[in-house]
């Protein structure tokens, strides 16, 4: 009675925020023992005959609409009640919600550590603070860089001593390394050329945490509850050193463990707490040309950058990198990220990256190095 109850209140509150209410007053009909589109439910009848007979169009619809909520991130817990309620709720709650690399959707914050789809890249914008050092990721809902989207985790960069730290989050208000929200961090060296990726979680069974300061062990609980957290290495990222500053790109070097796309169950929904990776994934900038008539090194963003800036880049793999300098229009671009204001950068990755890998590797072309 009490799920029920939760659920129901979880549904009305969808229907105010979309400005509908036709699924609450459905599932109000539904308890009240009322006709739904054709489906009588009598008085009496065992509450777990009520839901089975629902509509499975009605179920999708509801089940639609707890896993977009807007802006804000769905629950776990509320899609995980409408698949607990009846066999015929888990089939259509199974059935739409899917894991990241199959959906191209980013439901729940475990997807941020999955890796993005492989057809086609998930498009982002990232929003940059100068007054406190802060950079927000945010998921584009539209093809409009002035769409707010829907926020997904937020970056503060700090210096200690020697180093530059960017301590990444899911709370754009509690950046630091002891917070439940904690995901990750990005440390850098003094001339600002080389990084350290660390994940909250292993990248792997067996995994050592590196040495330093010991987080709690609740931390990041909202990712994975079941795997205990840390500071463990996951890659690299390094720029050429450019002492004489002499014109020309950037030239990046990436290293990282990505995740394999999450085994399911029979079920169907993930294993969370069983890790798998591959080989080590080398990235490479791809090398622009020299347009002789706007006098500048250009690459072809496909409209998602529309400021010239040194940040500006595209990876690919080592091996599309060292294709002939007439085949390189045709290679895969992993990740993608430019200016578009003074403030704002756009941020596209596909698989295997994941969002929280390929935000850190943004967070990389902030800042001032003796590389540009």
């Amino acid at each position: 009675m009490s799920l029920r109850r939760a659920f129901l209140s979880r549904v009305a509150s969808l229907s105010k925020f979309n400005g509908d209410e036709v699924a609450e007053t459905a599932a109000a009909d539904e308890i009240e023992g009322g006709e739904v589109d054709g489906v009588v439910a009598p008085t009496g009848e065992e509450d777990g005959d009520r839901w089975e007979r629902m509509l499975p169009e009605l179920i999708g619809e509801i089940v639609r609409r707890v896993e977009a909520a807007g802006d804000r991130w769905p629950f776990r817990k509320d899609v995980v009640s409408c698949a607990c309620l009846c066999r015929r709720w888990r089939e259509v709650t199974i059935g739409t919600v899917r894991p990241l690399p199959e959906s191209g959707k980013i439901t729940f914050p475990s997807s941020l550590k999955e890796p993005g789809p492989a057809d086609a890249p998930i498009q982002c914008v990232i929003k940059r603070h100068k007054k406190n050092s802060t950079f927000l990721l945010y998921l584009g809902l539209t093809q409009t860089f002035m769409d707010e989207g829907k926020f997904l985790m937020a970056a503060r960069r700090f210096r200690h001593g020697s180093h530059t730290e960017y301590i990444i989050s899911l709370d754009a208000d509690n950046l630091s390394v002891g917070c439940n929200a904690y995901l990750g961090k990005l440390r850098s060296d003094f001339l600002g050329t080389n990084f350290t990726v660390y994940d909250s979680q292993p990248p792997s069974n067996g995994a050592k945490a590196s040495s330093g300061r010991v987080m709690r062990r609740f931390a990041s609980k909202r990712i994975s509850p079941q795997i205990s957290s840390g500071n463990f290495e996951i890659g690299q990222v390094s720029y050429k050193f450019n002492l004489l500053k002499s014109r020309g790109p950037r030239r990046m070097h990436c290293t990282l463990q990505c995740s394999m796309a999450p085994d399911c169950l029979e079920e169907g929904f993930p294993k969370e707490a069983q890790h798998s990776t591959g080989a080590p994934v080398i990235l490479r900038n791809k090398s622009p040309r020299w347009h002789e008539h706007l006098q500048c090194w250009c690459l072809n963003f496909h409209g998602r950058v529309t400021v010239a800036s040194v940040k500006n880049f595209q990876l690919v793999t080592t091996a599309d990198a060292a294709q002939p300098q007439g085949t390189r229009e045709d290679e895969t671009v992993l990740l993608q990220f430019g200016k578009v204001d003074d403030d704002k950068f756009t941020m596209d990755y596909r698989q295997p990256l994941s969002a929280f890998q390929a935000f850190a590797i943004c967070l990389t072309s902030f800042g001032t190095k003796l590389c540009q």
